[in-house]
């Protein structure tokens, strides 16, 4: 008597979207290796393909061009320094634009602004795609670790079928969906100006009370206790006040260009701005004086050439 055929599980294996990635800097090199970790096929390119070694060693492959990118995809994710950067990957014939089936996504998640996105918008009008603009917070160590704040704009059903492929970057928590096309944008810039402006605040507060002969640490203790207190006082001066850190991994001539666009975003709509556009000419004196790739904190060393000390807690042994 032979033996009962055995029965297969007919349940098909789910497989994983193939994402296009475009931008491998300090922010795409930790987004990408996430999304490679999280079982995510990837296709890549950037400027350098020597930063692209340690995803083609995992399994990635690579792509000559913005469209072969979008060719060999499900999906396109764009991590760029500038609108300027994201409108030239995107246009041409060789652009992911041209790559993208009707029908199909791509995601930016640069620090960027609507008129870009709006652009291909109304030239692909009929086309079907699929566009959100999910620009982040976190800097290259919420990169590298998964841990990115995302605030997407877009259509909500878009926003959830997409919820897996922004949890292998980021903190599942804190993935907002804040509204239409273009808000992710806008709510970047204003995270960006708000905590910048803190920056500037939290120099000028501390370096006024040590200049009066206040302790450092119990001046800093003394507004975390208070109403004054902000992340960037709890948290974020640290690493200038305990390590000398102004956190070169992102430049200061990326900060000013976020700046300007924050000012530009306040101008489009009719908005006055006159202490963020004085704290956006302090971080140019700052990037005049130390260089384009001093860190985006640098403004810091304005005030405290001005004390004659650098602020440093003392810390015990």
């Amino acid at each position: 008597m032979s033996s009962p055929t055995p029965v297969l599980d007919a349940t098909p294996v789910e497989t994983k979207p193939t994402i296009g990635f475009i931008g491998l800097g300090n922010m795409g090199s930790g987004m990408t290796r996430n999304l490679q970790t999280a079982g995510f096929p990837l296709v890549v390119t950037d400027l350098r393909r020597e930063s692209a070694a340690g995803l083609i060693a995992g399994g990635a492959q690579w792509a000559e061009s913005p469209r072969a990118v979008a060719e060999a995809s499900d999906l396109v994710i764009t991590m760029l320094p500038t609108p300027k950067h994201v409108e030239a990957v995107a246009s041409g014939p060789d652009g992911l634009v041209a790559g993208l089936p009707d029908g199909g996504t791509w995601i930016d998640m640069s620090t960027s602004v609507p008129e870009v996105l709006d652009r291909v918008r109304a030239a692909t009008a009929g086309r079907g795609l699929h566009l959100l603009d999910a620009p982040v917070s976190g800097m290259s160590v919420g990169a590298a670790n998964g841990m990115l704040q995302i605030f997407v704009g877009g259509d909500a059903d878009d926003v959830e079928r997409l919820r897996p492929v922004f949890e292998a970057m980021g903190d599942p928590e804190r993935i907002l969906h804040v509204g239409h096309h273009g808000a992710g944008y806008a709510v970047k810039l204003m995270i960006n100006q708000l905590w910048f402006s803190h920056l500037v605040a939290t120099a000028e507060v501390l370096s006024v009370g040590v200049a009066a002969g206040v302790d450092l640490d119990v001046l800093r203790n003394a507004l975390v206790a208070s109403p004054a207190n902000s992340t960037f006082v709890s948290r974020d001066v640290l690493s200038i006040l305990d390590d000398g850190d102004y956190d070169e991994g992102f430049a200061i001539a990326l900060a000013c260009k976020d700046l300007g666009l924050s000012i530009d975003l306040a101008r489009s709509v009719g908005m006055p701005v006159e202490l963020s556009s004085l704290v956006e000419q302090i971080f140019r004196r700052a990037r005049a004086r130390y260089g384009d790739s001093a860190g985006e904190m640098t403004p810091v060393r304005l005030y405290e050439e001005l004390l004659g000390r650098e602020l440093r807690r003392e810390v015990a042994a």
